[in-house]
């Protein structure tokens, strides 16, 4: 088998399986903040976050066979250590900016939920009062 071969199927491995990890890592803990986010709703945090993981997968797996192919083939053991290395790095700033960008978003909107939040009255208003004559 070729070396270049090789590379390519340690690639794929290692990148589906640091995807899947990733994946899981955030939606387990990213469930939380998407309930808090959502204003405790758990049915549509669930979904939202369904949601998530699945374009996580698309973009990152697409990615990845995306940036599978090489120019050149791999003479020896060196070069495959190199390549991998090259590759997989890449592989984890992307999935790194996902998971800041992903964050980012969802921050600003829970931002946006905790200002809406300090502008409603913690009590609703039960009555008027007359304008003064003087006033």
């Amino acid at each position: 088998m070729d070396r270049t071969v090789i590379a390519y199927v340690i690639y794929l491995a290692v990148s589906i399986a640091l995807t899947v990890w990733v994946a899981r890592t955030l939606s387990r803990n990213g469930r939380v903040f998407l309930a808090d986010v959502l204003h405790g709703n758990e049915k549509l945090a669930d979904a939202v976050n369904h949601l998530l993981v699945v374009g996580f997968y698309l973009v990152n797996l697409g990615f990845v066979t995306l940036y599978l192919s090489d120019d050149g083939t791999i003479e020896d053991t060196r070069g495959v250590f190199e390549t991998l290395s090259a590759k997989l790095g890449v592989v984890l700033l992307v999935l790194g900016a996902m998971h800041l960008g992903n964050v980012f978003v969802l921050n600003k909107i829970r931002r946006r939920g905790l200002m809406e939040r300090e502008t409603q009255p913690p009590v609703a208003p039960q009555g008027w009062v007359a304008p003064t004559a003087g006033a």
